[in-house]
């Protein structure tokens, strides 16, 4: 017994010393490994954790000057390491009580790419999935998809209660192998970026499906923000008893599934879904497990496809949307990092409220651009398969802006001013790049017109040089307008490069979800 008591006090200070031994270790986020991708010509952060006090080197072979950093006292360590022009591919080591080597480095833009199903929605089809039913062009595109300096860096999904320090995930080479997976949105953007740079792109794809934005913001300013307390106060009162009601929600849906099952022609809704302590769609538990994790790795910019989930507050999206992009570009320290993002494509639940809140906050935020998609949406299918116009539409805001791509034409007509004419209203419009058409004929559709009483007409609407003409001989004396004001507009108005124009209203009337808690 005295010698088994002896291998057991040896054993123990064998793992003491395995335990020991891993605490030393240099350690790097799940971002930080092979065939990532840097920002060019910028200071990058590289992090990690060690031990305490520990002596980090961190050395890249484009400079071969080490940089060194030493941890805090609860191992935390970070350099800024300079990096040069695009290319590769490079190695990086780091070096304290152990060495960790990373390999396959490129240095060109990087890209966070974010948001609900939309921009998750891959490539291919997704076998069980039910949404995410494949770009409709994926025969065509995977073959052609062997883009080696393209990469993406895939987060996995999960819900943090506080921040977290990292993510799950990896770089994934993209090939004809690997595209498959990759967000389709995200992909195309990429793609068109990098045939018109030729840099290398790195694209962080960060999403969930069905989650609203106050789900991939920070709690403090969902707290400071008067008009965004409601939000945490809604989910509060349905934590609430959350026992309970989840076990009568389980109830009802398995009485509702029963019901389809016998009569699947029976006009049903489903019971709402619970939004509870580990729920994807609750405030700030994205933010905390997918967005926290990755700051602060230096990027060119965000682009951002989200807000089918906020339809139902989307007077509120006004303050939510903006108060987010703050707080991203404080957290990352990077006050005008571009931020380009998709207005909601036409589905029978869509809201023209909420486009308009997308298209206030392109107006209103510093370095935002939109790309308007209303001749590619699906009215029944709330995932319209055709990508790519989406992505090169966000590309278009990315090569003009950030890329110096001139007399290139990146946002379709977003009205201006109105001036009363005899009764009738004549619009003008800014980017015109061009003129301004009306496909497929000489008529625009989908413009309303409204008197003193707010009460809208179909109106006639034509264009007039520079500008656009709107009547209805049912209104003698209009004061406002509206374009394209409904849950799926199909319009025909555009500028000379075949952009559309962004669905607006003149007025200023309240509207439905105004004030909604």
């Amino acid at each position: 017994m005295k010698h088994l008591g002896s291998f057991h006090k040896l054993l123990f200070l064998g793992l003491l010393g395995c335990a020991q031994s891993t605490l030393a270790n240099v350690t790097l986020p799940a971002l930080i490994t092979d065939n990532m991708v840097l920002q060019q010509k910028s200071e990058v952060a590289l992090w990690g954790w060690a031990d305490p006090s520990e002596t980090v080197t961190v050395t890249a072979s484009w400079t071969k000057a080490p940089v060194k950093a030493t941890a805090d006292a609860q191992g935390n360590w970070l350099v800024r390491v300079p990096t040069a022009k695009a290319g590769g591919p490079y190695t990086l080591t780091f070096e304290g009580k152990n060495k960790l080597t990373v390999n396959n480095v490129l240095l060109g833009e990087v890209w966070l790419c974010s948001g609900q199903s939309n921009m998750v929605f891959p490539v291919t089809k997704r076998p069980n999935s039910g949404s995410y039913t494949g770009i409709i062009n994926a025969e065509e595109v995977i073959p052609k998809a062997n883009y080696p300096n393209i990469r993406m860096f895939t987060v996995k999904n999960k819900v943090g209660d506080t921040p977290q320090k990292d993510v799950q995930g990896s770089w994934a080479v993209c090939s004809p192998q690997t595209v498959g997976e990759f967000s389709a949105v995200a992909y195309f953007f990429g793609k068109e970026v990098f045939e018109k740079t030729h840099y290398p792109i790195g694209l962080i794809n960060s999403t969930w499906g069905g989650t609203p934005a106050e789900s991939w913001t920070r709690k403090d300013v969902l707290e400071k923000a008067p008009e965004l307390q409601p939000i945490l106060a809604r989910y509060e009162l349905g934590l609430q008893n959350y026992d309970q009601k989840l076990a009568d929600y389980k109830t009802q849906l398995e009485a509702y599934k029963q019901a389809k099952v016998a009569d699947p022609k029976t006009p049903l809704t489903a019971p709402r879904e619970l939004i509870g302590p580990t729920s994807n769609k609750s405030p700030y538990k994205l933010y905390n497990a997918m967005i926290h994790p990755l700051i602060p790795y230096t990027l060119k910019g965000v682009i951002w496809y989200q807000g089918e989930s906020n339809v139902e507050h989307a007077y509120q999206y006004r303050k939510l949307f903006p108060a987010m992009i703050a707080s991203w570009r404080a957290e990352w320290q990077q006050p005008s990092l571009p931020f380009y993002f998709v207005q909601i494509a036409p589905h029978r639940t869509g809201n023209p409220e909420l486009r308009e809140a997308q298209l206030l906050t392109m107006q209103t935020v510093p370095h935002t651009g939109m790309a308007v998609i209303t001749d590619a949406g699906d009215s029944l299918d709330i995932h319209p398969r055709n990508k790519e116009v989406v992505g090169h539409r966000l590309a278009l805001w990315a090569l003009a802006k950030e890329y110096g791509q001139k007399n290139l034409a990146y946002s379709g007509p977003v009205y201006h001013d109105m001036k009363m004419e005899k009764g009738k209203a004549r619009l003008t419009f800014d980017y015109m790049a061009g003129g301004l058409v009306a496909q497929g004929g000489s008529e625009l559709k989908q413009f309303t017109i409204a008197g003193a009483d707010s009460v809208f007409v179909p109106a006639q609407a034509k264009i007039e040089g520079k500008s656009v003409v709107v009547w209805s001989d049912r209104v003698k004396q209009p004061v406002a307008v509206r374009f394209a004001w409904r849950e799926v507009p199909k319009p025909n108005f555009y500028n000379a490069a075949g952009l559309p124009a962004t669905p607006f209203r003149t007025d200023t009337w309240r509207t439905p979800t105004q004030g909604k808690l």
